[in-house]
This record gives structure tokens, sequence and C-alpha cells, in this order.
């Protein structure tokens, strides 16, 4: 078949799937209508992951030539020019533009749809938990660094709810206006740098680490000094002109950042899903031991526990867990009420899907 007649083909198609987005887009108003009517919430994680599973699973028996990370980053889009469609829809996100956190929530909730910058997690919080914003993302635990303790402190306090999470392998580059040979010293922030620590000892162990307050402050200054250089985000680096010297060069290749959606209101069960919780036991020999018994005896998975000082109390702790189930189930249900007979305090952060690395 000649080119041209391929082309022909291939605008026929792009005519039909128009045709068709404008009419799921119709279909997507009129969801926002009666969303409202009922005053339910217009962003509906749930749903949407219900929605990408099954995409993906009529991929494959479709035996389609788009890998599922395509099939998802596609529906995104279409996704978040749905939700602006019903709601003038504002996130909230942890840090200046460019950065992971930035990178995640667009991720998540596509270029259709508003993002405002906080400088502080505690302001992700406030500005959600005062209806400025719609949602919040913020970082949670790195697979490499650890937990982002910040985080945990704020939900101590906070009366929002987990409604989602993302995980989102994290790439670092090093990027700069100049050769290798001549870079003088590098920017980055200090969880970056402990990312990258084995590749920056074997590769430039003469130049000098600066550590700042976040990778877009970095590539700002890599883009502005002579002789500077950072370890960034894609992102980042083409905001500020950057080229990418060397690509990927953290330590572990699989290292991913996972970050929570918080939002007012809990998500329904979608059959896969994960609950967070916290809690403050007892003071007394073995508290912990019998409050998380009742989760291996009900065969209950815990896939993370954290401690954190309650700040309330001398030696007084919370304990931050993650579990496979929903909080809904009853299973799960059973685990709680045996745990909150060991505990001062039980409160459910939030009980959302489970998803992929994106």
């Amino acid at each position: 078949m000649k080119l041209s007649a391929i082309r022909q083909k291939i605008d026929a198609l792009d005519a039909q799937l128009l045709k068709l987005l404008n009419e799921r887009a119709d279909l997507v108003h009129e969801v926002g209508l009666v969303k409202r009517a009922e005053g339910t919430e217009i962003y509906a994680p749930e749903r949407e992951e219900t929605v990408l599973r099954a995409l993906t699973e009529k991929n494959l028996e479709l035996k389609g030539r788009l890998p599922e990370k395509s099939i998802r980053a596609i529906y995104r889009e279409i996704m978040s020019a749905s939700l602006a469609l019903e709601k003038d829809l504002t996130i909230a996100y942890f840090g200046p533009e460019s950065t992971n956190t930035h990178q995640a929530a667009r991720s998540k909730f596509g270029a259709s749809v508003n993002y405002t910058p906080k400088v502080s997690i505690a302001d992700v919080f406030d500005v959600v938990a005062r209806g400025n914003a719609d949602y919040g993302v913020v970082p949670i635990e790195n697979s490499t660094e650890g937990a982002v303790n910040h985080t945990l402190d704020v939900f101590m306090d906070s009366e929002l709810r987990i409604c989602a999470q993302i995980l989102m392998k994290i790439e670092n580059h090093l990027v700069a206006k100049i050769p290798r040979e001549k870079i003088k010293r590098i920017y980055s922030h200090p969880q970056v740098f402990g990312q990258c620590r084995n590749w920056l000892r074997q590769n430039l162990p003469n130049v000098d680490l600066v550590e700042v307050s976040s990778t877009p402050r970095a590539a700002e200054l890599a883009a502005t000094e002579e002789g500077a250089a950072a370890i960034t985000g894609q992102m980042a680096a083409e905001y500020h002109g950057l080229q990418v010297l060397a690509a990927s060069i953290q330590d572990i290749a699989s290292n991913t950042t996972r970050f929570l959606v918080i939002g007012r209101t809990a998500s329904p069960p979608t059959g896969d899903d994960r609950t967070s919780l916290m809690f403050c036991v007892q003071d007394k020999p073995g508290a912990l031991f019998h409050a998380l018994e009742p989760f291996n005896r009900l065969k209950i998975s815990m896939s993370k526990i954290e401690s954190r000082p309650s700040k309330r109390k001398a030696w007084e702790y919370f304990f931050f867990v993650d579990i496979d189930g929903h909080a809904g189930e009853e299973k799960v249900q059973q685990a709680l009420e045996a745990l909150s007979q060991h505990c001062t305090f039980v409160k459910i952060l939030g009980t959302y899907p489970k998803t992929l690395p994106t």
C-alpha cells in the first residue's frame, strides 16, 4: 500500500475517533449533571482505576499493538479532559513547578486540570481541607531512601483521607549547559544525592555536591551559574533548557517514589485495594505484638509499618501501617476491631485502589 493511501486511512480513523471522543464528552457532561444533583464527588479514583484495568485487559484480548503503559497514558488525558468538563478541578502539590511531585500529579490527573504548587506538605493539606483545592498530591515514601516523615506527621492532625496513590519510577539525570568535563559543582536535593551516591562516586568523585531545597531550584542554578550542573528530572531539565549529559544515573534502576492523593472523601472498593491506618498502642508489655496479631490470624498482608513520635507525650509513638484490602470488607473490619482493643487510638487514613508504577 502506498504511503498516501495509508495516510488517508489514518485520517479517516482520526475523524472517527474525534466523533467518538465528542460523543463520550457528551456522556461525561451528563454524568457531571447527575453527580452535581446528587452532591457526589466529581473525581472517582475507584471508577478510574476500574476503567483502566478493564481497558488494558480488553487490549490484551484484542492482541493490540499498544502496551499497557501507552493505553493508560492515552486514557489518562481523555479522563483529564473529562474531569475538566465536569468541574474546574484544582490539584495542589508539594514543591515548585517541575518537581517529581508535580510530574506525579500530572501523571494522575493529566494536562487539562489546574495545578497549584505549595511550599510545604502542610500547606497542601491545608488548602484541600479549606476547599481551596479539590485534591492534593504529596510524597509518602521512596523505595531507596524510605519514608517522608513530614507527610506522616501531618496526618496526625488532619481529617483528610487518602483516596488514591501514585507509584512513579524516578529517573535522575545529570543535566547542564556545559560539557561534563567542565562541571565544577552539582546542585540537587539531598535525597536525590542519596539515590545517586554510587554513580557520583565512580564518575565524578572530585566535583562539589551542593544541596538545595528542590530539584527545580538545582536546575535553575545549573542554567545560570558558570561551571554548574544539576541532578534533576526530565520536566525540570526541559523547563530550564538544560541538556541531559547522563540519563538515569540513580543507583537502583527500580527506584520508585510513592505519592498519595489526599481528599475529603473515601474511595469505594474496586476488588484490589489497600488501606492505610495509624494507631497508638497501650503502654504495656507485648502491646504491639498483640495489636498486630489479628492481621496474621486473618491472613491480611501488611506491606508497611512506620513509627513516629506522637509529639504529645515523651516516648509515645504512632504507628503507620498499610494493609491489603478495603476498610469496608468484613475481614478487614474484624482485624480493625481486634486492633482497637490493644490501642489508645486508631484512625483509618484512607482506603484506595492499588496501582502499578507509571
